[in-house]
Protein backbone atom coordinates (compact mmCIF):
# COMPACT_ATOMS: atom_id res chain seq x y z
CA UNK A 1 0.00 0.00 0.00
CA UNK A 2 1.73 3.42 -1.04
CA UNK A 3 1.58 6.07 1.36
CA UNK A 4 1.22 8.53 -1.78
CA UNK A 5 -2.43 6.78 -2.28
CA UNK A 6 -3.67 7.39 0.79
CA UNK A 7 -6.23 10.06 1.76
CA UNK A 8 -5.22 12.60 4.84
CA UNK A 9 -7.76 10.50 6.86
CA UNK A 10 -6.91 7.26 6.15
CA UNK A 11 -2.87 8.28 6.18
CA UNK A 12 -3.72 9.90 9.45
CA UNK A 13 -5.20 6.96 10.79
CA UNK A 14 -2.03 4.38 9.20
CA UNK A 15 -0.11 6.51 11.08
CA UNK A 16 -1.74 6.13 14.20
CA UNK A 17 -2.01 2.29 14.34
CA UNK A 18 2.38 2.59 13.22
CA UNK A 19 2.77 4.39 16.02
CA UNK A 20 0.78 2.06 18.59
CA UNK A 21 2.85 -0.92 17.00
CA UNK A 22 6.05 1.84 17.29
CA UNK A 23 7.30 1.76 13.68
CA UNK A 24 7.54 4.48 11.00
CA UNK A 25 4.61 4.80 8.85
CA UNK A 26 6.31 3.00 6.03
CA UNK A 27 7.45 0.27 7.92
CA UNK A 28 3.78 -0.42 8.85
CA UNK A 29 2.79 -0.23 5.11
CA UNK A 30 5.41 -2.49 4.14
CA UNK A 31 4.75 -4.83 6.78
CA UNK A 32 0.77 -4.35 6.20
CA UNK A 33 1.31 -4.95 2.66
CA UNK A 34 3.48 -8.57 3.50
CA UNK A 35 0.49 -9.47 5.79
CA UNK A 36 -1.61 -9.28 3.12
CA UNK A 37 0.29 -11.03 0.34
CA UNK A 38 0.95 -13.63 2.34
CA UNK A 39 -2.97 -13.94 3.86
CA UNK A 40 -4.02 -14.05 0.15
CA UNK A 41 -1.24 -16.91 -0.62
CA UNK A 42 -2.26 -18.64 2.06
CA UNK A 43 -6.20 -18.38 1.64
CA UNK A 44 -5.10 -19.39 -2.66
CA UNK A 45 -3.36 -22.89 -1.14
CA UNK A 46 -6.32 -23.42 1.06
CA UNK A 47 -8.55 -22.69 -1.91
CA UNK A 48 -6.64 -25.49 -3.55
CA UNK A 49 -5.99 -27.73 -1.34
CA UNK A 50 -10.14 -28.02 -1.45
CA UNK A 51 -10.64 -29.95 -4.43
CA UNK A 52 -13.72 -30.46 -5.72
CA UNK A 53 -15.46 -33.95 -4.60
CA UNK A 54 -16.63 -36.49 -7.04
CA UNK A 55 -20.54 -35.88 -7.41
CA UNK A 56 -22.15 -38.55 -5.12
CA UNK A 57 -24.47 -40.81 -6.38
CA UNK A 58 -28.39 -40.02 -5.85
CA UNK A 59 -29.74 -41.20 -2.66
CA UNK A 60 -32.86 -43.59 -2.42
CA UNK A 61 -35.52 -40.44 -2.40
CA UNK A 62 -33.86 -38.46 -5.03
CA UNK A 63 -34.18 -42.08 -7.25
CA UNK A 64 -37.72 -42.72 -6.49
CA UNK A 65 -38.69 -38.70 -6.91
CA UNK A 66 -36.94 -38.78 -10.26
CA UNK A 67 -38.49 -42.04 -11.45
CA UNK A 68 -41.69 -40.80 -10.29
CA UNK A 69 -41.05 -37.86 -12.64
CA UNK A 70 -40.42 -39.95 -16.04
CA UNK A 71 -43.68 -40.64 -17.45
CA UNK A 72 -44.70 -44.25 -18.39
Amino acid sequence: MDSSKLTDGQRAYEARRAAKAGMSLEKWLAEKEKRAKAEAAEAAKAQAAEAPKPAKKPGFFSRLLERAQKPL
